[in-house]
Formats: structure tokens, C-alpha cells, sequence
């Protein structure tokens, strides 16, 4: 079963920011998080994450330095800022509200199968 665009699209910011709140990430391995925590489900692409990342530093929630990996390379590193935690606290309201909501409605009315 693969997840609808629309939903991995409206989830991206609280995954992206709940991951950086474990600590400073690069890209790839931000990939493979999402990928780990969802069993496979979720597989998210460089053009999925990037812009995504790009925004959330734009929007001062994040903020990127170059460091040199232990391979050697040049990595960018990403951490959430105070301001991000802030946006994650209150993402987290919401999506915890929307999760209640909908199990209510399918605990009343299992799906059908």
C-alpha cells in the first residue's frame, strides 16, 4: 500500500521537525529515518525533501551548516531551532487532534474491507 501524495505532502514539516528534534540530520540520512519509522511506507525522494528543507529554513525554523562527514565529504547538517520547536509543539496538537478525531470515527464504524 503505498500513502496518497496529499498525506506525505501534509506530513512533512512535523516529520521533518520531530526528526531534527532527535538531533542535527543531513539529508539522506533524514530519507532514511522516514523510511525506518514507517516500515518502508513512506519513501521519500532528494526532490521531495530538499525544497521542503529549504522552506523550513526560510521560515527561520531550521538552520543548515556545512560540516565534513567521517568519509571525508561535505555534508549539510540541519537543526531545528527554538522557533522550530515552537511550530513542532503546535503541529503536534494538531495532528494529535486530527488522529483522535479519526479514530473515534473508525472505532464507531470499522472499515470495510
Amino acid at each position: 500500500m503505498s500513502i496518497s501524495k496529499d498525506l506525505v505532502a501534509a506530513s512533512a514539516t512535523p516529520l521533518v521537525l520531530s526528526i531534527l528534534s532527535e538531533g542535527e540530520n543531513y539529508g539522506y540520512a533524514i530519507i532514511k529515518r522516514v523510511s525506518e519509522l514507517s516500515g518502508g511506507r513512506m519513501q521519500w525522494s532528494d526532490g521531495m525533501l530538499y525544497p521542503v528543507l529549504h522552506r523550513l529554513e526560510q521560515q527561520d525554523l531550521i538552520q543548515s551548516k556545512l560540516k565534513k562527514a567521517e568519509t571525508g565529504r561535505q555534508r549539510k547538517y540541519y537543526r531545528l531551532k527554538k522557533k522550530g520547536t515552537k511550530v513542532l509543539v503546535e503541529q503536534q496538537d494538531q495532528w494529535q487532534a486530527v488522529y483522535s478525531t479519526l479514530s473515534k470515527l473508525w472505532e464507531q464504524k470499522p472499515c470495510l474491507t
